[in-house]
């Protein structure tokens, strides 16, 4: 394993020079676009190759993490009675959806929209606990208690995040979130803006890869149930307006995020952590994708 990945690492750094390193959030625009790193997680053990452990921004990567813990705390069926499961077609960050009636029907939890009415979802007396009871999970998640939010790019994104305050209004106008918009926000924003490192992703990734058990404790952190929801939703919608080509070349659940990270998991077999920042026009990382094709195709990782 350790050989494969050291391979297909080299193999693909060259594609760290195609794409480019996202700039719409200031912060993440000073990106090192040639890094590139791996980590699987395994029963077998960790393995890992390249930059794997240096820090990025989780970004979009949250949105799982919204979603296991508003499932969690209200179960499936409330969840999609508040958002759909279909695919969008659309950007990550599309605000060209019909309204009211028809929000819940048109947009999933894995855009941006949708993530943050899932982020209403997670049951908390006020926002500063909503948060707090985030972090404390993912810590949980990812076995890493030192998790931390970076202040900078925090700071960014709530500076230049009106196109998501838009899609707050536009979800409170629809009676989809309750209360402060800008506060829910703040909490949005701040996971967003977690740092992690491979590592940290590759742990999500073995959550799910065992159908929501702790392969170290033995603990069933997520019912099975709804640890098979969330990788059909990563499986039809992670990758963002790229999720259908995902399928057909890498044929795993998986989520990217625009700071050039990927979480992805192989149901019984491993979670995987990638970063390398610079992305294609749909936000994903170029190298990061091409690697998990490699990956895919030697270890026959497609679960179809």
């Amino acid at each position: 394993m350790q050989e494969i990945l050291n391979r297909i690492l080299e193999d693909c750094r060259r594609y760290t020079l195609e794409g480019e390193v996202a700039s719409y959030i200031p912060e993440l625009g000073k990106g090192n676009r040639e890094a590139i790193g791996i980590y699987a997680a395994t029963d077998e053990g960790d393995f890992f190759a390249g930059d794997w452990d240096e820090p990025f921004t989780i970004q979009s990567i949250a949105k799982p993490i919204f979603l296991m813990l508003a499932v969690r705390d209200n179960g499936i069926d409330v969840v999609k009675q508040h958002v759909g499961v279909e695919a969008t077609g659309k950007p990550f960050n599309a605000i060209d959806y019909a309204e009211p009636l028809l929000l819940r029907e048109h947009i999933n939890p894995m855009v941006n929209i949708g993530a943050i009415a899932v982020c209403g979802l997670v049951k908390a007396a006020d926002n500063r606990e909503r948060f707090a009871r985030l972090l404390d999970f993912t810590r949980r998640i990812t076995g890493n208690p030192d998790l931390e939010v970076d202040q900078e790019v925090y700071d960014s994104e709530k500076k230049t995040g009106n196109k998501n305050r838009a899609l707050g209004y536009l979800l409170k106008n629809s009676g989809m979130i309750y209360g402060s918009v800008e506060d829910l926000l703040d909490v949005y924003f701040a996971m967003c803006s977690l740092k992690v490192n491979c590592r940290d992703l590759a742990r999500i990734g073995l959550l799910l890869a065992a159908h929501g058990t702790d392969r170290e404790t033995g603990e069933q952190i997520i019912p099975r149930e709804e640890a098979v929801f969330i990788n059909a939703v990563l499986m039809t919608s992670g990758m963002y307006d790229g999720s259908g080509e995902f399928a057909t070349t890498v044929g795993i659940p998986a989520k990217s995020g625009v700071g050039g990270g990927i979480m992805a998991d192989c149901p019984g077999r491993m979670g995987i952590g990638i970063f390398s920042p610079a992305l294609d026009k749909k936000g994903n990382s170029v190298a990061g994708i091409k690697m998990l094709e490699r990956l895919s195709r030697e270890m026959q990782l497609s679960i179809f």
